[in-house]
């Protein structure tokens, strides 16, 4: 909850601004999650009238809005926090509730079916015929207001409005080129990988374009491409996103800012492989506190008239936004800010990245011109960005990057980052300037002499970019590109266990696993979904389309009732399934001291460790745990040891990641023993490229341990680079684990842990990444039963 956050963004900001400070909401990631599994149900959301979220103005929007005539009750409205009064009742802002309005027979069906779902369900208000906005709290009524006052929005206001004029030479002007290194080093177009790490970029195996491409995972593309989510069934329809700002221009001028905004974020769409005719915008907007200074006023008047002029153009509508008029703290003022959104719906199959693809391809320079008030040419922009899709569609672009802020030079050296690729450019074009509104093309064949493009050169082998005969290496170029937030956003972190000796792991053959004494042709598959889990759709997915019948069990803690019946429920399921699967994500928020404790502790639980006992030692039942799970395992010690068991002082375990957060990126992992059975379709040596996504993921053990395990062939699968060589390198062991163990299994081989999200992939998955993305852990799974 918060309170008061939304009147507080819109407060002037001084020396006393403390002292009455808004609350501004903080985020509950696990509850949220179990909204979004709520309204997954078909039944349930067909039956809401209308749904509000509790963002700005908290109830007396949230609900307020819902109906001309309500009266509600603030005494019913949940809080996690005592001691609040009507006000703040009815002001609460929260990231994690929603207001549904619903027939009032399906009050109770709702309470039912949020319950399933581990989520709190109230009756706080109901529509009436009176004309009023009505709340009462403790018995009294606290506000009480006609809507006819309401809909009138107060009074009318107006005010002056002077457009200032712009000083030259602007941003936009010629002026002395900077170096290279220099472009590549400034803050607005350095590397951001570090930031990017931090979130979880593959869960719902539907990410298209992976944050950062190529095989080094290192070049961003121009836009957030995703399929759309399906519980079931692949599908080429995505969803195309991208933003588009520079705060030099926009404090230079408004109306270039913005209209420069709305081209840029409709270009990194276009570049990402959308059409532009599907695109639609949305604009965020923040600028200081206006007062009665109509200079002050003109300022968010320019750069309106500027998105305008950009919307205009391009013939495409804004659908959305939202404003602040508070960037203001004494003498202090934000740039004038406009942030435009471009999104728009398009194929998975058509997605281009910016990485270049192979050497000896050619490289094409298009650009829009601008007139002599750096305006550009719309209709010529529009037949262009045109242009650009039927090539693409025709299969005639390799790689597609717009070049913006960075320039010619810096474009092509982050093209080159991702796979290593250099390229020879030889052009009168001056590289270092900006270039808003022009793109880089790789093609493998000429392109169609109509489209204009001017040919710069091509792609080479060598990791050298060499301009106009002046070589640069690529590391001399990335080095400094991903210098300047390093020590902010570390990539790289030179610290724990990276210089620690690795225990040699010998590949390991181990004899077929018998199989169980009565053949399933459709084994029973269940998986737990806990407070925080967030894989459970994948894990279903994946293990349905190899063959299983999967169930997810919502576990649910609200009250010891909840738990008392969750913990028979989940055993109960157990002793009915032949394959138990724990999956990924953040139990229990993973607070306060420690990921998968709260697994952990549902495990130990006499009826659930007895059903899991016999589901291992008389019903040669299968378990699989990834990443959240694999730490559940690790601590009930059913890996390495096949048995609940308390945690011995050797025992190995799982720790924080030795960069000391969170970190999503590919891994490579080699399968090192076959002695489980999840792993009978994989060959000793295998390679596959898997996401891994978390912030303790660390395995540490003894060399003594890690030696009997290896022994005995239960380390499964290590981190290695494309070699199979296994290393302590971050860049191929990104949490650090000791000896570059990824993945453990019991003794038996039937119990199996691991970090890396093999359920998260599917067709057209990170498609910006190479390598073999398909592990055959599930299909192994279900046909040990077959």
């Amino acid at each position: 909850d918060g309170v008061g956050g939304a009147t507080g963004s819109s407060k002037e900001h001084t020396d006393t601004a403390l002292a009455n400070s808004a609350e501004v909401q903080k985020g509950d990631a696990p509850t949220e999650r179990k909204i979004q599994r709520l309204f997954r149900n078909p039944e349930l959301t067909r039956k809401i009238k209308i749904c509000n979220d509790f963002g700005a103005g908290g109830i007396s929007v949230a609900i307020g809005e819902i109906a001309p005539s309500l009266e509600i009750n603030l005494d019913a409205v949940a809080k996690k926090y005592d001691g609040l009064d009507g006000t703040e009742l009815a002001i609460s802002e929260s990231q994690e509730r929603m207001a549904i309005c619903v027939d009032g027979s399906e009050i109770d069906y709702f309470i039912a079916e949020s319950d399933k779902e581990n989520l709190e369900c109230s009756h706080v208000a109901n529509v009436t015929d009176s004309g009023r906005l009505v709340m009462t709290w403790r018995g009294k009524t606290i506000v009480d207001l006609s809507r006819a006052f309401l809909d009138t929005n107060g009074v009318q206001q107006s005010t002056n409005i002077h457009v200032a004029g712009t000083s030259c030479p602007g941003p936009l002007s010629e002026r002395p080129a900077p170096t290279l290194l220099s472009q590549l080093s400034s803050l607005n177009i350095c590397s951001q990988k570090g930031l990017g790490e931090i979130f979880d970029g593959s869960v719902g195996a539907g990410t298209v374009l992976w944050p950062f491409g190529g095989d080094r995972q290192i070049t961003p593309p121009d836009a957030m491409v995703a399929k759309l989510s399906l519980l079931e069934g692949e599908t080429d329809v995505a969803t195309f996103m991208s933003w588009g700002f520079n705060p030099e221009i926009s404090s230079w001028s408004p109306f270039h800012g913005a209209l420069y905004a709305v081209s840029e974020s409709v270009c990194k769409v276009v570049a990402a492989g959308a059409r532009r005719s599907d695109i639609r915008l949305t604009l965020q907007e923040y600028f200081p506190k206006l007062g009665n200074d109509p200079t002050r006023w003109g300022l968010p008047f320019a750069a309106l008239l500027g998105a305008y002029q950009a919307q205009h153009g391009l013939r495409l509508a804004a659908i959305g936004g939202k404003d602040s008029m508070s960037g203001s703290f004494n003498e202090l003022d934000v740039p004038p800010t406009l942030v435009s959104f471009a999104l728009a719906p398009g194929k998975a199959s058509l997605a281009l990245s910016p990485e270049f693809k192979q050497a000896e391809s050619m490289i094409s320079f298009v650009e829009v011109s601008r007139d002599a008030d750096q305006l550009p040419d719309f209709a010529e922009l529009r037949q262009i960005a045109d242009a650009l899709h039927q090539l693409n569609v025709d299969g005639k672009i390799l790689s597609l990057h717009h070049i913006g802020q960075a320039g010619i030079a810096a474009a092509l050296a982050k093209m080159s980052f991702g796979n290593h690729l250099g390229a020879e450019i030889d052009t009168t074009l001056d590289l270092a300037r900006e270039r808003y509104f022009a793109f880089l093309i790789e093609h493998a064949e000429p392109l169609p002499a109509e489209f204009n493009s001017v040919g710069l050169g091509k792609t080479t082998e060598v990791g050298t970019l060499v301009l106009n005969g002046e070589a640069h290496t690529l590391t001399e170029l990335q080095d400094a590109w991903t210098a300047t937030l390093e020590p902010i956003y570390p990539t790289r972190e030179e610290i724990g266990d990276q210089g620690s000796e690795m225990v040699d792991i010998a590949l390991f053959s181990a004899s077929p696993i018998p199989y169980p004494r009565s053949p399933i042709s459709m084994p029973k598959v269940l998986i737990p979904s806990f407070p925080g889990t967030n894989s459970e759709y994948d894990s279903a997915k994946a293990f349905r389309e190899a063959g299983a019948e999967a169930e997810i069990l919502v576990f649910r803690n609200l009250t010891a009732r909840h738990i008392e019946e969750s913990l028979t429920a989940l055993a109960a399921q157990i002793r009915q399934s032949q394959i138990l699967m724990f999956p990924g994500g953040f139990s229990a928020g993973d607070e306060p001291d420690g990921s998968a404790k709260f697994i952990a502790t549902i495990i130990r639980n006499p009826r659930v460790a007895d059903a899991i006992m016999d589901l291992l030692k008389n019903r040669d039942g299968l378990i699989l745990g990834i990443c959240n799970g694999f730490q559940a395992l690790v601590k009930t010690g059913l890996v390495p040891y096949g048995e609940i068991r308390d945690a011995a002082a050797d025992a190995p375990t799982l720790v924080h990641n030795s960069i000391g957060r969170h970190i999503s990126c590919y891994a490579r992992t080699r399968i090192v023993s076959t002695l489980s059975p999840w792993l009978a379709n994989s060959e000793l040596g295998e390679i596959h490229r898997v996401p891994v996504s978390h912030g303790e993921g660390k395995f540490h053990a003894s060399n003594a341990v890690i030696a009997a395990l290896a022994g005995s062939g239960q380390i499964a699968t290590q981190y290695c680079d494309e070699n199979g060589v296994p290393s302590m390198d971050i860049a191929i062991n990104p949490n650090g684990s000791l000896s570059a163990i990824e993945g453990l299994t019991s003794p038996c081989g039937r119990v199996f842990g691991k970090m890396a999200h093999t359920e998260r992939s599917g067709t057209r998955v990170a498609v910006n990444i190479p390598g073999n993305k398909h592990q055959p852990v599930f299909a192994a799974g279900v046909g040990y039963f077959a």
